[in-house]
């Protein structure tokens, strides 16, 4: 009964409050047109409310989400540590059994010898009967909870302690077998628990236990990718200046390599020449890849480079950048179990466990530590699963402990093969001793040192540099590279490149024969003589004109973007034997990525939304309806504000994360599937935007279109400048795309709004979009007219060349605007990535 009466008031209530918002609409005398402003001010409450309601929300459904995740993986988590606890208790149980059993064996054995008394071998055998069942009874319950968890068919954990038991591993489910995220939870910190298990029993393995790893057919092992280079050199195109000289060597798999040098080395664009996207350089020698000429780029799918700058999305936790990255990598066919399992594994090993579910941050909005965000950069490339990792200055911001941490994880990869180089500056001592091999390079390019890490000090000492004490071996090598130490014998260190070639018997460049001839003879004074006048000879044969240089620097500038071009289009042989996901897949990761970050964003959408109800509401009261010119004042302002802010805001989708794009677009991940869920999720935006700026320019405006009308013809001109922001922001700097969101809209307009327009203003002015969207809406408001009304204002239409017809045609050519404008875009998008 009660209820009844409450929907009886509830209606009542609503009809009187539409009955007095009626009220309010008026029509005062000689006017065209009703008085509406009553419902934008109700419009403006409701919309005002629900983004407020919105904004708030957003992060709250994200966060319970996230955390209902993290509950199941703690209690994944803590399932797997007690199982492990309970079978080490069975094992510790059995092997104490076993002790026992042996004892007893030997202690009848003795009795027997001896020929005791059949009364005390009977009070022995008793005494030890009523041992063994206190012990059997002791561990009555350990062995009920073990055998459970072996017996059960659901159970997960996916390991057993005991080394050879071939039954479990038989008996164990596989990741294609579990579905639930608990049970995936469950397999994979089960997992990790027997990796931890087998780590330590491998400090007292015995015998049987090494057969057992050896025959363990659980464990996968990966393409191996051994790069060997010989005489590699990189000369600058047109200048001749050289970057990398006569570089030869190996790098081999499951061995971990340093490269250092001072600065100007070569040390980056030697990695940039093993990943084969050195551009702009002219290359001499080889590289061989296994042993074969050909390309890296044919291994792209399970080669990982890590870039110096931390291209890590900062409105992403951790484990989502770990988990995009594993999803879009990793082979398609391994299963979902798995794929948990090598994410789950990488948080671990770089110790990142206490901030996976934390944001890792922006400049604008604090996150994770800066050591915690190199970390993430690097296991980007680790979930993937690499077989050849390269990486640019991983450890530098980092501390002594936390490098080491990172050293450690690169380490274990190197256990399974992987072949790993790195860039790194000023190693402590520890950390120095834990690489395998060494490569030292000089200014130019040049080497000095390529070899085990263990030898490095006696070829030193043999060409008589000898460290100091408390000195790290590189630091000094390097200060004296730099000349900021001069060696104790009159060696310096221009001789020290050529006096490696000449220890390996390789090849010595023509213009480094003096050298030669030098160190034969041993007169460094003559030397360094000769060489300052061959210093100046050349100053004097290069010496260049400014016309010169000007025109060099044009070449090398123009070779440059040429060869990157050319290496965006460059098609390869995939000889990696892995199948990424599906574009179409690739498209849902995309999307479920793209949608989180907009959810974190809501306030800035907010923002753009509540600007646009405020143009809408301002700009409706200041544009009176005007019968004569059917409202062209109105909608003018309209195309200009709709245009520029929905630029402005599409500039975000892709000026904000070009450097992350282009390193997952590098290591073989679709860009069609990029592009297609920034353009998925910015129709949201296309569609209401033009709702919530017409909720209020219609009712403060009061034009005689319909709603419907308006609300069509902005949604075709939204389409078509989002398509046109897509351009910019892909082609331009920010503050280039930005300067021209805004002039571009406020031009055409003017041009399109001229009243006399002749030669090339008047072609003009019917080829740009707010031409088309005026007409459409002149179109709609004229169409309302009738008879004498629309008799008497045709010469409006004539004189902005407008015809009645033309609607449909207006609102085509600009969604045919927006359409061809996204493929630009896209062709932008993969032909001039910036390097």
């Amino acid at each position: 009964m009660l209820h009844g009466c409450f929907a009886i008031n509830s209606i009542i209530f609503f009809f009187f409050f539409f009955a007095a918002c009626f009220k309010l609409t008026s029509c005062p005398p000689n006017t065209a047109n009703q008085n509406l402003h009553a419902y934008g001010i109700i419009l403006i409450v409701i919309l005002t409310t629900s983004l407020l309601i919105i904004v708030n929300c957003s992060d709250q459904a994200l966060s319970t989400r996230e955390r209902r995740a993290a509950k199941r993986r703690e209690d994944a988590a803590k399932h797997a540590r007690e199982t492990a606890q309970a079978r080490h208790r069975w094992k510790a149980a059995q092997d104490l059994s076993k002790i026992r059993q042996i004892g007893l064996q030997e202690q009848i054995s003795r009795t027997f010898s001896r020929k005791k008394s059949s009364k005390q071998g009977g009070a022995m055998e008793s005494m030890d009967k009523s041992q063994t069942s206190n012990d059997k009874k002791d561990s009555k319950d350990l062995t009920n909870m073990v055998r459970s968890i072996d017996d059960d068919p659901h159970g997960h954990d996916g390991f057993h302690m005991k080394i050879g038991d071939k039954n479990i591993k038989k008996n164990a489910p596989k990741g294609k077998q579990l579905h639930t995220h608990s049970q995936i939870f469950k397999y994979a910190y089960g997992q990790l628990e027997k990796e931890k298990a087998m780590e330590e029993d491998h400090s007292n393995m015995t015998f049987s236990g090494v057969i057992s790893m050896a025959t363990d057919t659980d464990v996968r092992s990966r393409p191996v990718i051994e790069v060997a280079f010989k005489d590699l050199t990189l000369t600058l195109k047109g200048k001749k200046k050289h970057l990398l000289r006569c570089v030869t060597g190996k790098l081999m798999p499951g061995r971990v390599s340093a490269v250092m040098g001072p600065s100007g080395a070569g040390k980056t664009t030697f990695l940039s020449a093993l990943l084969g996207k050195a551009t702009g350089c002219t290359r001499t020698g080889s590289i061989l890849i296994n042993g074969k000429n050909e390309s890296i780029l044919c291994y792209k799918k399970i080669v990982g480079f890590v870039p110096q700058d931390d291209t890590v999305h900062g409105n992403l936790t951790v484990e989502e950048n770990l988990r995009f990255n594993a999803r879009c990598r990793l082979s398609a066919d391994m299963p979902k179990a798995d794929k948990v399992l090598v994410i789950e594994r990488v948080i671990e090993s770089l110790g990142l466990q206490a901030v996976r579910d934390s944001l890792v941050g922006t400049v604008e909005k604090r996150g994770i530590s800066g050591g915690q965000r190199k970390r993430v950069n690097v296991g980007i490339e680790m979930v993937m699963e690499p077989s050849l990792l390269i990486l640019d200055e991983p450890t530098t911001g980092l501390d002594s402990s936390s490098s080491q941490l990172l050293l450690k994880a690169l380490r274990r990869e190197a256990l399974e093969g992987v072949n790993i180089c790195m860039v790194i500056h000023q190693p402590s001592y520890a950390m120095f001793k834990m690489f395998d091999d060494f490569i030292l390079l000089a200014k130019g390019g040049l080497t000095v040192y390529h070899g085990p890490t263990k030898k490095v000090e006696e070829y030193f000492s043999g060409i008589g540099i000898v460290v100091p004490d408390r000195v790290t071996p590189p630091d000094h090598y390097i200060d004296i590279l730099e000349g900021i130490i001069k060696p104790s014998n009159n060696m310096t260190h221009e001789e020290l490149p050529v006096r490696w070639m000449l220890h390996n018997g390789y090849t010595v460049p023509p213009d480094m024969l003096e050298l030669c001839d030098q160190i034969a003879k041993g007169s460094s004074d003559e030397k360094t003589q000769m060489g300052d006048d061959m210093d100046d000879h050349h100053g004097v044969v290069e010496e260049h004109s400014f016309a010169g240089e000007l025109w060099q620097d044009v070449r090398c500038h123009v070779e440059l973007h040429k060869d990157q071009v050319h290496l965006n289009f460059l098609q390869s042989k995939d000889l990696s034997n892995r199948r990424n996901p599906s574009i179409l897949r690739q498209y849902r990761y995309y999307l479920g990525r793209v949608t989180k970050q907009r959810l974190r964003e809501a306030r800035l959408q907010a923002a753009d939304l509540l600007i646009l109800l405020l143009a809408g509401a301002c700009l409706g009261t200041l544009a009176k309806v005007d019968d004569e010119t059917f409202g062209s004042t109105g909608y003018t302002y309209t195309v200009i504000a709709v245009s520029l802010l929905c630029m402005i805001s599409a500039l975000r989708s892709f000026s904000l994360d070009k450097l992350h794009y282009m390193r997952e677009s590098a290591s073989g991940i679709s860009s069609l599937a990029y592009f297609l869920s920034k353009d998925t999720l910015d129709l949201f935006n296309t569609i209401l935007k033009p709702l919530v700026y017409l909720s209020m320019f219609y009712f403060f405006n009061s034009p005689r279109s319909t709603f419907e009308d308006n609300y069509v013809v902005l949604l075709c001109l939204v389409y078509c400048v989002t398509g046109l922001a897509y351009i910019f922001a892909i082609y331009l700097e920010p503050s280039s795309a930005q300067l021209c969101s805004v002039l571009v809209p406020v031009v055409l307009t003017l041009v399109a709004t001229q009243e006399e327009q002749t030669g090339l203003v008047k072609y003009l002015g019917r080829l740009c979009f707010p031409k088309w969207a005026m007409e459409a809406f002149i179109i709609a408001n004229a169409e309302r007219y009738s008879g004498v009304w629309l008799l008497t204002r045709c010469a409006s239409l004539r004189q902005s060349n407008y015809a009645l017809s033309h609607w449909s045609l207006s609102l085509s050519l600009l969604i045919l605007t927006g359409v061809i404008s996204r493929f630009v875009a896209y062709f932008l998008l993969i032909t001039f990535q910036k390097k």
